[in-house]
């Protein structure tokens, strides 16, 4: 089973939201949103050898994987922005469903993270975006 596979197989089969496989190293993270990405960049984690495999992403995690340069990604939802993303800085990407925009938490709107990066086009300038929207949230 190749590392994409086995990450699939442990998003598909478990709690987890996110998780990343690199041979025998699995990493793995059941918080929702985009905070376990961020938490990955903040550590300065190399992830150039990681495939990963993720519930949801939006154009916002798009971004923040490109900024990790992970090796691949599976996606059970994704958004469109967000393969386009993807597919610019070149990582392969497979994914379950394909939808137009990611919709909040509430489903009455659209969700904040790619509302925030919906008119980037810059890995560094979402992720300010990103932490500025995530300041504003706080309660």
């Amino acid at each position: 089973m190749s590392c994409i596979e086995k990450a699939r197989n442990i998003l598909e089969n478990t709690g987890c939201t996110c998780v990343f496989c690199n041979g025998q190293t699995v990493l793995t993270d059941s918080r929702r949103g985009v905070r376990p990405l961020l938490d990955l960049l903040e550590n300065k984690m190399d992830m150039t050898t990681y495939d990963a495999a993720d519930k949801v992403v939006g154009k916002a995690a798009a971004y923040l994987y490109c900024l990790l340069k992970i090796r691949s990604l599976y996606a059970a939802i994704i958004s469109r922005s967000a393969l386009a993303v993807l597919e610019k800085y070149h990582i392969p990407v497979s994914y379950g469903t394909l939808v137009p925009a990611i919709r909040n938490r509430r489903n009455d709107g659209p969700c904040p993270m790619e509302h925030a990066v919906w008119e980037i086009d810059d890995p560094a300038e979402a992720l300010q975006a990103i932490y500025k929207t995530l300041e504003s949230l706080k309660p």
